[in-house]
């Protein structure tokens, strides 16, 4: 099975412009750290007189929301949820990304979809058998999907029996912001964060806009905005590559091969990475750009 798992995450950021009596005070203040984070190998290099700290700061967010929105920790807040079928007072954050997941899910015609985890672990296992799953198991487990089904508010969030729900596609943007918002408090600026969608807040330090590289696209520069791209092929869950990780709940099946990359950038990487995701479902570029109109400020950049 060659389900994989984002292999580099990485962030920049430097101070903002400093007055000239506190130059002195900045020399020296570049740090660069490497480790894990969101199960992968992390960068982060800071320029700030505080940089260790603030490094510290940045991982203790990251354990943080994993702790609430990973699938790969069985005590987290979504794990919880899915095991048990509800969770009373659920974190702002899973509420914010749900909700934000439900925006997505509506403006799509519902081919985004946070509850096709019985779906997803449906594929898997299978793969992990050398198998693909029959039609009556893909029925099954689509009779444990749909939104409509998920009772989501302050107080508590519930499950049918059986379902499960997914922050794939939406959940590594998410933690982009809310790491961006976390370094513009401590003052710095010129950040680019990647944590597998990218997250742009000022330029390159030393002048114009984060470059990107995209295999469908020669120049891409970001400023303000964030970018995701997403390939139905990108991951798969068999040897042959044949069955891609993006599932519709329509039918069950993985994406179809009508594209082959999507990018999409907006001024939130979780509504860009959703929107490059559900944009992987649509049958035609007509129907990509009206979803992704209904967000401000999105716009489809790539498509192959």
């Amino acid at each position: 099975m060659m389900l994989t798992r984002r292999r580099l995450i990485a962030i920049s950021a430097v101070m903002a412009a400093l007055p000239a009596t506190t130059t002195r005070a900045r020399a020296g203040a570049a740090r660069h750290w490497t480790g894990q984070a969101l199960g992968a190998r992390a960068s982060i290099r800071l320029d700030h007189p505080e940089a260790e700290a603030i490094t510290a700061r940045v991982m203790a967010e990251i354990d943080r929301l994993e702790n609430i929105l990973s699938l790969y920790r069985p005590q987290s807040a979504l794990s919880r949820l899915n095991r048990e079928g509800h969770l009373d007072a659920p974190p702002f954050e899973l509420l914010e990304c749900l909700s934000l997941a439900g925006a997505v899910q509506r403006a799509s015609g519902g081919r985004f979809d946070p509850t096709v985890q019985p779906l997803w672990a449906l594929w898997a296992e299978s793969a992990a058998n050398s198998v693909r799953p029959d039609a009556r198991a893909i029925d099954e487990a689509r009779r444990k999907t749909g939104w409509e089904k998920v009772k989501l508010d302050a107080a508590a969030i519930t499950l049918q029996p059986g379902m499960a729900l997914t922050l794939n596609g939406i959940g590594q943007g998410y933690v982009a912001d809310r790491v961006a918002v976390l370094l513009e408090a401590e003052g710095l600026t010129d950040i680019l964060i990647d944590t597998g969608e990218l997250r742009a807040l000022g330029g390159r330090p030393e002048g114009g806009e984060w470059p990107v590289r995209l295999e469908t696209v020669e120049h891409l520069t970001l400023r303000q905005r964030a970018l995701a791209t997403s390939a139905p092929l990108g991951t798969t869950f068999d040897q042959a590559g044949r069955d891609g990780h993006i599932l519709d709940p329509a039918t069950g099946m993985p994406a179809s091969a009508t594209w082959r990359s999507i990018t999409v950038s907006a001024p939130s990487a979780a509504i860009a990475d959703a929107l490059a995701t559900a944009a992987c479902l649509m049958p035609d570029a007509g129907s990509i750009v009206a979803m992704i109109g209904r967000f401000e400020g999105a716009r489809l950049d790539a498509r192959a």
